[in-house]
């Protein structure tokens, strides 16, 4: 496939002032100057591959296409991903060309794949558009889901509202002070707050599925349960409940402390039973039913090793 990339300049015109995302740099991305994110405009992607993971309704028994984008927005100190999100390590150097991105794509999608998923793609939004114009302009017609971490603008998920199919935002925090000593972001809860606003408003509560059981519209919020932090997860489940108790909650345990924190005096462990009961106990007294609670064990699991072709292969 040929692909004429000058008919998409005008797409990334923004990434020469780039307020994306909530960091507001404001950085030249086409220059030697990067921002926060250090993202240049290119498709900056550590790997397109079939992920079999994701809950029920994304990924199902075939799997997701899933695009993982490098050099998150939200530097989370424990983030599993690490290998390709921390800022400090060379995955700048990850890049594909756009005929190369879409060539990966359609090969999987030609497998009977139904979904495509933007994993950390707030500060890629102008790609993730140019993607998505290119994939359906060669007569593909996917699920569009878009796998964020919550540090998302609201101006900017306006412009995706005809575009994505299925939201799948992460909430990670209630609490300002954990948010800044976590991910450098004291601002993550009022942020992430609106953002959830604003998923909602364009879909609502239901999640809309196909005959397989199969999401084709709607919201799954995530959460991931933190060891020593109760009370961080008791105040995002508050929140969701207040925002609608028919909203979908993916309450993960899968949290285990990357070398970044292993001897770190809470991220240094796992989550105990007698946490995650604390937060599954809330959840139910909330009323908050709709959703998916893992097994204590899946710490063991999900575990991706993006040095690999395929980052989850076992």
């Amino acid at each position: 496939m040929s692909t004429d990339h000058t008919t998409y300049l005008s797409r990334l015109s923004e990434l020469e002032d780039c307020a994306l995302c909530p960091r507001n740099c404001h950085a030249n991305r086409f220059s030697s100057e990067l921002g926060y994110c250090k993202s240049d405009a290119s498709f900056n992607i550590s790997s397109i591959c079939i992920h079999k993971g994701e809950e029920p309704p994304i990924s199902g028994r075939d799997g997701i296409c899933n695009i993982f984008f490098t050099h998150c927005n939200l530097q989370c100190i424990y983030c599993q991903n690490y290998q390709i999100s921390d800022i400090t390590t060379g995955t700048q150097e990850t890049r594909m060309a756009l005929d190369e991105v879409i060539c990966r794509i359609t090969r999987i999608l030609d497998k009977g794949i139904r979904r495509v998923g933007f994993v950390s793609p707030s500060h890629f939004i102008p790609q993730v558009k140019i993607i998505i114009d290119c994939i359906e302009s060669l007569g593909y017609n996917p699920v569009w889901v878009y796998n964020t971490n919550g540090y998302d603008k609201v101006e900017a998920l306006q412009t995706l509202e005809p575009l994505v199919d299925v939201y799948l935002p992460d909430f990670k925090y209630s609490d300002p002070g954990l948010a800044r000593s976590y991910s450098d972001a004291p601002a993550y809860p009022e942020t992430a707050k609106k953002v959830l606003k604003e998923m909602f408003q364009q879909k609502g509560s239901a999640l809309i599925t196909n005959e397989q059981g199969m999401a084709e519209s709607g919201i799954i919020i995530r959460h991931l349960v933190l060891p020593g932090e109760v009370q961080n997860s008791l105040g995002v489940l508050d929140f969701i409940e207040e925002l609608s108790p028919k909203l979908h909650i993916s309450l993960m345990s899968q949290y285990f402390p990357t070398p970044k924190v292993s001897c770190h005096p809470k991220l240094g462990t796992t989550v105990s039973r007698a946490e995650y009961d604390d937060v599954i106990e809330r959840m139910e007294r909330l009323g908050l039913s709709n959703g998916w609670i893992q097994e204590l064990s899946s710490t063991s699991s999900f575990r991706p090793d993006f040095n690999k072709e395929d980052p989850f292969e076992i």
